[in-house]
């Protein structure tokens, strides 16, 4: 089978079912830290959708970020790849595909450092985009600026702006736009601290700290889909399909929502030179992502906690068996739409259509998910995407909610441990076995539970008519089973 490159395109015609842009780059406008799964079903997918529209006109250069990474794979294909999105859209099953050729390159600095840090010099660059792993916005003693390179992301940042400040002469116009993907909680503004540490630490000087300031922006980002990755199992069904062989073939969930922090006047620039939301993608250009933080942790994430826990106690084993259920989508239901939704502060409309995506993304038949993987560190988990809209729910309306509070009183159930082991850590489940076998009824078990502060930062028990209701749910469970007793519910 002929292998993916740029000769391959020149040569060929790709079939009807193959999306395309154009063959046609533009100027290295991009240049990303890192090259894995995930930015190449995300920014630079976007990216070449941009191209596409006519409304970009650049590309992405990528470096890798450890000394191993993907750099040769990427060059052999000339940085053409194939995403295919499968997925639930509007109840109906589709799938696309899409030949991405918005990469330029992948740079290895740690064997090609000359190439990499000759990009500082590019009077076209313009955005810096990374993911590093949560771990790499990370400050790393011994750094220098004599590496090559640095060890750690900031360093290798802070160097670059110097390498670039320097040969521009301190032109505030050449200044860049961070977009970090990185998943921890203002990714940008704590990417620019570190750096700033970097550039006194390497006394480099008052006038290179103010240009870091003032002629570069740090966004903040919320990003979100899930990239199920390479496809090994499904490897020559696909290139068969496809007509070619492509060795960095990635798949992704359809949907997809990304959220761009920055301050007001940062985002008219910004958001006109790289107009994600022009192209048709979900993209929200925002002075605080914080309602759309919200958003995804209280409805997805907190429906995923919420359901999970008493699906495994109704005997289902992946979120696909759940959602066949059409009790459990019923229950979730409930939970989103009467109990999650009204804690929540933007507009009603949103708030519906973001929930309408998350059951399609639920009832995607090309992701298992299992239910004891979701299940891990489930106390935790409870604590920053369920209890908040607990709380919040009795707070506007004076009631306990009944399906999340169900959920509470199935974690319980399920921390007892029968049948399955408890994925959490030690202490945690020597705690639960001690408040079981020492349990004289539901009602004290109830009690027990939620009087403990670490777990939830408060006790619970002072919010009325929570520990009665998860007790009476304790006991219906245990006398009726978890489905039953979700029924009595709806």
């Amino acid at each position: 089978m002929v292998k993916l490159n740029k000769s391959f395109l020149a040569s060929r015609h790709l079939n009807n079912s193959i999306e395309i842009s154009h063959e046609k780059q533009g100027p290295v406008k991009v240049l990303q830290f890192g090259e894995g799964n995930f930015l190449r079903t995300f920014v630079d997918f976007m990216v070449d959708m941009l191209n596409g529209e006519g409304l970009f006109d650049g590309s992405v250069a990528m470096v890798q970020p450890i000394a191993q990474g993907m750099a040769d794979m990427i060059n052999a294909q000339d940085g053409l790849y194939t995403v295919i999105l499968r997925g639930i859209e509007n109840k109906q099953e589709i799938v696309r595909k899409r030949l991405v050729t918005s990469i330029d390159s992948c740079i290895n600095p740690y064997t090609n450092f000359d190439e990499y840090i000759q990009h500082a010099k590019n009077p076209h660059l313009r955005f810096i985009i990374s993911n590093t792993t949560e771990a790499g916005i990370a400050y790393k003693e011994g750094d220098a600026l004599g590496d090559t390179p640095q060890a750690s992301f900031p360093g290798k940042v802070c160097a670059f702006l110097y390498q670039r400040y320097q040969y521009f002469n301190g032109d505030a116009a050449k200044g860049l736009v961070f977009i970090p993907c990185e998943l921890i909680d203002n990714n940008g503004t704590a990417l620019k601290e570190i750096v700033l540490k970097y550039a006194k630490e390497w006394q480099l000087g008052a006038d290179f700290e103010d240009w870091i300031n003032n002629a570069n922006y740090f966004t903040n980002t919320l990003v979100d889909r899930i990239v199920t990755g390479y496809p090994r199992d499904e490897i020559a069904n696909l290139q068969h399909e496809l007509g070619y062989e492509d060795n960095l073939i990635v798949t992704a969930e359809i949907f997809h929502f990304f959220a761009i922090e920055a301050p007001e006047d940062a985002l008219k620039v910004i958001s006109e030179e790289m107009p994600f939301h022009k192209a048709g993608l979900n993209v929200v250009w925002t002075t605080d992502a914080t309602p759309y933080k919200q958003r995804k942790v209280r409805i997805l994430n907190g429906a995923h906690t919420a359901s999970v826990l008493a699906a495994h106690l109704a005997g289902k084993k992946t979120v696909g068996e759940m959602m066949d259920d059409d009790i459990f989508v019923q229950y979730i239901q409930k939970g989103i739409f009467d109990e999650i939704i009204p804690t929540l502060d933007l507009a009603r409309d949103d708030l519906e259509s973001f929930a309408n995506s998350v059951f399609d993304r639920f009832a995607n038949p090309y992701i298992k998910h299992y239910l004891m993987s979701i299940a891990l560190n489930s106390i935790s988990k409870f604590k920053v995407r369920v209890l908040p809209s607990i709380l919040e729910y009795h707070k506007r309306k004076g009631e306990i909610p009944p399906a999340l509070a169900f959920s509470l009183a199935s974690l319980i159930v399920f921390y007892k441990g029968e049948g399955h082991d408890v994925p959490d850590d030690a202490e945690i489940v020597a705690f639960f076995k001690e408040a079981w076998a020492g349990c004289a009824d539901m009602g004290t078990l109830a009690e027990k539970v939620l009087g403990k502060t670490d777990f939830w930062d408060e006790n619970l028990n002072k919010v009325p008519g929570l520990a009665d209701k998860v007790a009476a749910y304790l006991a219906g469970i245990a006398q009726n089973g978890a489905r039953a007793e979700i029924e009595k519910i709806l």
